[in-house]
């Protein structure tokens, strides 16, 4: 089967699965995902996509994974995220990595038996602070066998309970704590170990369980990750693919909002007239173009810049930028249709509250937004300060990723950098940085062939918000949070006697 009638067929199943022979807005009130739904979208080999050619799968390539995801995502986003976890959090990492004795055992029940897999990092002493996790692993002999063994805690892990297969992290036990190198192990649930102590009500994808495990497992050698150099290094390239790769999720479900905006708005009359005609509803709906265009424009650089071969270890500026841009995208995009929608799309059982709930904790896994957004002004100052550069816009013209979008800021980024800046500034930096990256993308795009108006429409958008940001970032005054804030803050104390006594 060829990819476009692979993909058709997979896009087709989707639709009748959850509009045809079940209602998705009532699936999505029950935590879970009926085993018949399941068995009926796995049967369709999606995950094949992620799964060399020597192994059974379609042959891992990433224009294939990121279309999966895209349609994956325009039916129902906790899916994508399903599909995404398996494919860029287990799966890829095992391609790369995984010892040859294990990697087709493995493969074999992904595509024969549909089974599942996920990444265990977190912690709930250690969630960003991963590289302090408590996790830990030592050597031992298990009669004639080298095996390791690993134990510690770890929660929000996606499919918590359900996957068959974990990649688990820790560091290594030595004479005087633990180790700063971190060591990946795959388990298989069916040798048991891992006890789930909590299922959390997670307050969205209600498709996804997730909770807490106490992990007491005992892992053969090979189903240890062998990293090229270290394990750290290891991590930071699992992590930054599967970053890359947010825009697969990002495009479906953002397309997906502009068509239930588009079509509410042509069917919705109000003051006799429709609601598309209303400048503030064009406005909403020229913005969620605009953030399909960027993304598309995503999914293009990634699939022709990221294939599964590549170590992108060292791409943490282009990944963190594509994660957090993407992530906030998704999230103002089903603001914006919850807008439109008004009271009735504030409910659970509607495409506008659930994707509200459901997209909002992108901004937060893999990377808090806020966090990732320091990491790409750390990234950018580190590169100007080794150039001895000060002027953001001379930097941005000469840097391969706004070569040619930093011209269209000629102007506004004409400013000196200071090589100190706090944290919030370099917060507020960062997503300047991401948006002038994005447009980069954008006029890459462009050359393709892409829609005229729509990379007009996301050109504009994309300069009117970064001279909005530069405003802010250049006009700055020092937060100052009043510790002392119950002493003399109640209004009613401070309205004059004569109201009070009425």
């Amino acid at each position: 089967m060829d990819f476009s009638e692979f993909i058709d067929h997979y896009k087709k199943r989707l639709h009748k699965l959850f509009n045809v022979e079940k209602n998705i807005d009532k699936l999505s009130l029950n935590r879970g995902l009926p085993q018949d739904i399941f068995d009926k979208v796995m049967d369709c080999k999606p995950l094949s996509v992620f799964i060399p050619e020597e192994y059974g799968g379609r042959g891992a390539e990433t224009h294939e994974a990121l279309s999966m995801l895209q349609a994956s995502s325009y039916e129902s986003l906790p899916l994508s995220l399903m599909m995404g976890i398996n494919g860029a959090l287990f799966l890829q990492p095992v391609v790369n990595y995984g010892s040859n004795e294990v990697k087709q055992p493995i493969f074999d029940r992904f595509l024969k038996e549909n089974n599942m897999g996920g990444l265990m990092i977190t912690e709930p002493d250690f969630g960003s602070d991963a590289l302090h996790m408590e996790t830990s692993f030592r050597k031992v002999k298990n009669d004639t066998d080298t095996c390791f063994q690993v134990s510690g805690t770890k929660h929000w892990a996606g499919l918590t309970g359900a996957a068959d297969f974990w990649l688990i992290t820790a560091r290594k036990e030595n004479g005087s704590g633990l180790g700063r190198d971190i060591g990946f192990f795959i388990h298989d649930s069916r040798r048991g170990g891992i006890e789930v102590e909590e299922y959390y009500k997670n307050l969205g994808l209600y498709m996804l369980p997730y909770g807490r495990n106490k992990i007491n497992i005992t892992v053969p050698e090979e189903y240890k990750l062998q990293p090229t150099s270290i394990g750290i290094k290891m991590m930071l390239d699992v992590l930054h693919r599967s970053r890359l790769q947010f825009p697969g999720m990002g495009l479906g479900f953002l397309k997906r909002m502009l068509d239930e905006a588009v079509n509410h708005c042509k069917e919705r009359y109000v003051g006799g007239q429709s609601l598309f005609n209303y400048e503030q509803v064009k406005k909403r709906l020229n913005r969620l173009q605009s953030s399909f265009t960027v993304c598309s424009a995503m999914c293009a650089f990634t699939s022709e810049n990221v294939p599964i071969t590549k170590n992108v270890s060292n791409m943490d500026l282009t990944a963190n930028a594509i994660k957090t841009y993407t992530t906030d995208l998704m999230q103002q995009a089903s603001q914006s249709l919850l807008q439109l929608m008004g009271a009735k799309g504030y409910r659970l059982d509607h495409i506008a509250g659930r994707s509200l709930v459901d997209s909002r904790p992108f901004q937060i896994f893999e990377g808090s937004n806020d966090i990732l957004y320091q990491q790409i002004s750390e990234s950018v100052i580190k590169q100007m300060r080794k150039l001895k550069s000060k002027n953001l816009y001379k930097f941005l013209s000469e840097f391969k990723l706004t070569q040619r979008s930093a011209d269209y800021f000629t102007d506004i980024l004409d400013f000196k950098i200071d090589y100190q800046l706090g944290q919030d500034r370099l917060v507020e930096l960062g997503r300047i940085l991401s948006r002038v990256i994005s447009l980069e993308f954008t006029l890459r795009l462009d050359e393709k062939g892409f829609n005229k108006g729509l990379i007009n429409n996301a050109i504009r958008i994309l300069r009117d918000d970064v001279e909005r940001m530069v405003s802010t970032f250049t006009h700055y005054n020092n937060p100052d949070v009043v510790e002392n804030y119950e002493e003399s803050s109640s209004w009613l104390e401070a309205i004059t006697p004569e109201y009070a006594h009425r």
